[in-house]
């Protein structure tokens, strides 16, 4: 049971790591580009913002209360802050509170996706695990019914050498003189019909 190796480009490797800080990142390049826009101190701006952030974390209450599903929760809650670091980040006129924003939120960020990579990675070891299992079994069931099918030809080859030694002895045997094919019955040995006819005849 040989299984392809598949050999995963480092891209595909880097990218989940570095999807965090590529998303707040952009974020931030935007809120920039939309503060530089006539966003900043636009008081009508940042309270959209706070709306639709607030709109956004109800929305991942409502979803924890209802559904239960994590990933949900997370999606809306990740909703939230990102709108709200907009929403600062795009009201602010210099580039500190926005940056200080910017470095907490890469860090929660990759706090909580740590979270989900160690569940991931956990997953993966127990499937690998249980598959390495798997396929020992197979392998050992494998040789033994390899083993128990030669086994069971090497009898039957043995078998079948006997049987042709032993009717080659006994039609060497008839053909001597004073032959008795009922003495051959008597000690035990099978019925010879073959060699009897061909005595009548």
């Amino acid at each position: 049971m040989n299984e392809p190796i598949v050999a995963r480009h480092w891209l595909a490797i880097a990218a989940p790591k570095a999807a965090p800080a590529i998303a707040t990142t952009t974020v931030l390049a935007l809120a920039r580009i939309w503060n530089a826009n006539g966003a900043e101190h636009s008081v009508g701006n940042a309270a959209l913002m706070t709306v639709l952030s607030a709109g956004a974390a109800a929305a991942g209450v409502a979803a924890g209360s209802h559904t239960g599903d994590s990933t949900l929760v997370g999606t809306a809650f990740a909703a939230s802050g990102a709108l709200a670091f907009a929403g600062v980040a795009g009201y602010a006129d210099g580039l500190p509170l926005p940056l200080l924003l910017w470095s907490l939120a890469t860090a929660g960020a990759y706090g909580l996706a740590a979270r989900y990579w160690r569940t991931d990675r956990r997953e993966r070891v127990a499937h690998e695990r249980d598959m390495t299992e798997r396929r020992e079994e197979y392998a050992h069931i494998e040789r033994v019914e390899t083993l128990r099918a030669t086994t069971q030809i090497e009898v039957a080859r043995t078998g079948a050498a006997y049987a042709e030694q032993l009717a080659q002895a006994l039609v060497t045997r008839a053909t001597l003189p004073g032959f008795d094919p009922r003495a051959v019955e008597s000690a035990g040995l099978p019925h010879l019909p073959a060699i009897e006819t061909s005595k009548e005849q």
